[in-house]
C-alpha cells in the first residue's frame, strides 16, 4: 500500500510498547521505520523490530523524547517522510506537530492548532458547547483569580473538580469537599499545572458521585469524521485507567448512539485529522452524560476498539494523515462482541504499586482465540528506570463481556514475566470481583477497593517473581 501514500519512511518519535504498535502498523503499510532512541533504549525491542535506529541523546526524556531539534535532526538524517508521535512525550504538543510540517514532513495527528485548542481543556469546553456537545456544569474559562475561583465554586455546589487548563495525565487536579479545602486546594492545582505544563489557569467542575467514563474513538481525514464506538475507562487508580473495555456495558443503544454522534460533531467541528477520542462522564443515577476532555493523539487503550471493530486504527491515522481520505462510510463500520483491556506496569501492587524496574526473564506470552499482547519485552531485557513503568497490555475478545471477563482470567493465568513484580495480581483480584462482575462500579469505586483487597494483591508464583 505505500506506493498509493506520499510517504515512503516513518520516523517514530516514542519509545516502549507503543513503539512497537506504530512499527508493526507502518510494515503493514509497506513503509521504512526509522526509530528514536535515547542512550538507555538502544537494546529495546522497539529498537530491535526498526529497519534504522536513530539515537537522539541520553536517557533522560527531557534530553531525548522531548528534546524537538534532535527529533527532527533524526527526521531529516534518515530520510523520513513522516513522524509518529505515539502517545505521552511530544503526541500533544502543538508546537512540535508545527516543527514537524515547518521541515516538511508530515506529522501523524492533527494539526498543531487544533491540538492548541483541544489541548487546552477550558477552550475545547468552550467548542464543546458551540458544537451543542453537553458540558459538566462548572466554569466558562479559565480562572487565575483564586478569589474568583472560590466564588465559582460555590456557585457550581460542592463537591467540585479543580482542573488544569492545560496538560494532562491526572496532574493538576483536585476534589475540594468545601470551600475550606477549596482555598487550600486550588492553589496546590495551579502550582502543580505551571510546573508540569507552564500554565497555572484552572477550571472548575461540579463532581458527579457515580461517574462512569466513557470515550468515543474518532478517526478523520480533516474534511470527514467516523466514529468507531465507545470505550469505559471506569476502573481508575490516582485517575490513571487501570482496565478498559469496550463497549460499556453501563449504556444503551440509544444512549450509546448519542455519545457517537456529540463526539463526531466535535471532531467535525474542529476539522479533525488522524485518530482521537472525545471523553465523557456518564451519570448512572440521571442517564445524562457530559463532555470532559479531548485526547488528541492514540491512546493506550485503542486495542479493544480494533478488537470489537475489527480495524486498524494506527494504520488508519498514517494513512489519513499522510493524506489519503477516510474511505470508509460510517454504515460500514461494525462491532461485535467483548473486548477487555489491562495495562501490566512494572509495579508492586502489594507495596503501594511501587516501580520496580528489572531484568526480563522466563517470559512467557498467553495466546489463543481472542488474546492479544502488546508489549516491548523479551528474555534477558532489562527495563529502564527513567520512563513510565508501562511494560505492555493483555487484550482480551469473547463474543460478551462475562466470557470476555473469564478469558482475561485464563489468560493472566498464562502469562509469566519474570524477573520483577508486576500489576498482573490486581487484574486477577478484578476479575474476581462480584462488582467487576456485574458492572457495578464507577471513577471512584478502585481505590476504596484496593484499601480493602490489598491482601489479594500479593505476588503469585513466577508472574511477578
Amino acid at each position: 500500500m505505500a506506493d498509493k501514500l506520499p510517504i515512503k519512511t516513518i520516523l517514530i518519535a516514542n519509545r516502549g510498547e507503543i513503539a512497537c504498535r506504530v512499527n508493526r502498523a507502518a510494515k503493514e503499510l509497506g513503509l521504512k521505520v526509522v526509530q528514536a532512541v535515547s542512550e538507555a533504549d538502544t537494546e529495546s525491542l522497539a529498537a530491535r523490530l526498526a529497519d534504522e535506529v536513530k539515537v537522539i541523546g541520553p536517557p533522560q526524556a527531557a534530553k531525548s523524547y522531548l528534546d524537538v531539534d534532535a527529533l527532527l535532526a533524526a527526521a531529516k538524517e534518515s530520510g523520513a517522510d513522516a513522524v509518529h508521535p505515539g502517545y505521552g512525550f511530544l503526541s500533544e504538543n502543538a508546537g512540535f506537530a508545527d516543527a514537524v510540517e515547518a521541515a516538511g514532513l508530515v506529522f501523524v495527528g492533527p494539526s498543531g492548532d487544533t491540538i492548541r485548542l483541544m489541548g487546552d481543556k477550558a477552550a475545547a469546553r468552550e467548542q464543546a458547547q458551540k458544537a451543542g456537545v453537553p458540558t459538566v456544569p462548572g466554569s466558562d474559562g479559565v480562572i487565575t483569580d483564586m478569589d474568583e475561583a472560590e466564588r465559582l465554586a460555590g456557585a457550581v455546589g460542592y463537591p467540585v473538580m479543580i482542573k488544569a487548563a492545560a496538560g494532562g495525565g491526572g496532574r493538576g487536579i483536585r476534589v475540594a469537599d468545601d470551600a475550606e479545602a477549596f482555598r487550600k486546594l486550588a492553589p496546590q492545582a495551579s502550582n502543580e499545572a505551571k510546573a508540569a505544563f507552564g500554565d497555572g489557569g484552572i477550571y472548575i467542575e461540579k463532581v458527579i458521585e457515580r461517574a462512569r467514563h466513557i470515550e468515543v474513538q474518532v478517526l478523520g481525514d480533516g474534511r470527514d469524521v467516523v466514529h468507531f464506538f465507545d470505550r469505559e475507562c471506569s476502573l481508575q487508580r490516582r485517575r490513571q485507567k487501570v482496565w478498559e473495555e469496550a463497549p460499556s456495558a453501563a449504556v444503551d443503544e440509544a444512549v450509546r448512539e448519542k455519545l457517537c454522534a456529540a463526539a463526531v460533531d466535535l471532531a467535525k467541528s474542529v476539522q479533525y485529522r488522524g485518530a482521537g477520542t472525545v471523553e465523557f462522564l456518564y451519570d448512572d443515577e440521571t442517564g445524562e452524560f457530559y463532555f470532559i476532555e479531548m485526547n488528541t493523539r492514540i491512546q493506550v487503550e485503542h486495542p479493544v476498539t480494533e478488537m470489537i471493530c475489527g480495524t486498524d486504527l494506527v494504520a488508519g491515522m498514517i494513512r489519513v494523515c499522510a493524506g489519503a481520505p477516510l474511505g470508509i462510510a460510517q454504515g460500514e463500520i461494525a462491532r461485535e462482541g467483548h473486548a477487555i483491556e489491562v495495562r501490566l506496569n512494572a509495579e508492586d501492587p502489594a507495596n503501594g504499586f511501587m516501580p520496580f524496574p528489572g531484568v526480563v526473564s522466563g517470559l512467557k506470552v498467553p495466546g489463543g482465540e481472542g488474546i492479544r499482547f502488546d508489549h516491548m519485552l523479551y528474555d534477558g531485557y532489562a527495563i529502564p528506570p527513567f520512563y513510565d513503568s508501562l511494560l505492555g497490555k493483555l487484550i482480551v475478545w469473547a463474543p460478551d463481556r462475562a466470557q470476555a471477563i473469564a478469558r482475561m482470567k485464563e489468560a493472566l493465568s498464562t502469562l509469566k514475566i519474570g524477573g520483577l513484580p508486576t500489576t498482573a495480581p490486581l487484574f486477577t483480584a478484578l476479575a474476581d470481583s462480584a462488582d467487576v462482575q456485574a458492572n457495578a462500579v464507577h471513577t471512584r469505586w478502585l481505590e476504596p477497593w484496593l484499601e480493602r483487597n490489598i491482601d489479594k494483591l500479593t505476588k503469585q508464583g513466577e508472574t511477578t517473581t
